[in-house]
């Protein structure tokens, strides 16, 4: 009968530990198996990662494409059918601040798009950045209201003056 004081591993399930620097006797002597000279012998010999022995590395032969658009504006996209999960109760109105402040949308967004895949039957009042013409039909519908908060528009760079 298995009782916790007779528990064990199975056989060749558990190795003996490496022991390095303990002389002749424990079978990995004097190089502790190392083998003999070089930099791999050394304490802390090693190349870093991508390193090719001189020649040009990988990462710097392939030619790089694109950019990263640092002005990027992230959308938030909700379905009808997410609102109709929502309580009416605790959503007096719909915003992306609400949104992201109760966690039903995570991460971080700039901007609320509302799309009219699904049904919904609560009145909600919605505002958002951008509404589908199918969502604002299904939610006036229901009796509820939709605001289009306004997209700011992309302010002129300014002319180096030489």
């Amino acid at each position: 009968m298995l009782q916790l004081n007779t528990i064990k591993a199975h056989p060749g399930a558990t190795h003996k530990r490496k022991r390095l620097g303990r002389g002749s006797g424990s079978g990995h002597g004097p190089t502790a198996g190392k083998g003999d000279k070089g930099q791999l012998a050394r304490s802390g010999g090693s190349v870093r990662p991508g390193f090719e022995g001189g020649q040009m590395p990988l990462y710097r032969r392939i030619p790089k494409r694109g950019f990263t658009n640092i002005a990027r504006r992230t959308n938030a996209v909700i379905n009808l059918f997410d609102l109709e999960r929502l309580d009416t109760a605790e959503f007096k109105e719909v915003t992306l601040e609400n949104l992201v402040a109760t966690n039903t949308i995570k991460g971080r967004y700039d901007r609320l798009t509302v799309l009219g895949t699904g049904e919904i039957t609560k009145a909600f009042f919605v505002k958002a950045h951008r509404v589908s013409p199918s969502a604002l039909a299904k939610i006036t519908k229901a009796g509820g209201k939709v605001e289009l908060i306004a997209i700011p528009a992309a302010q002129p760079r300014a002319k180096k003056v030489k």
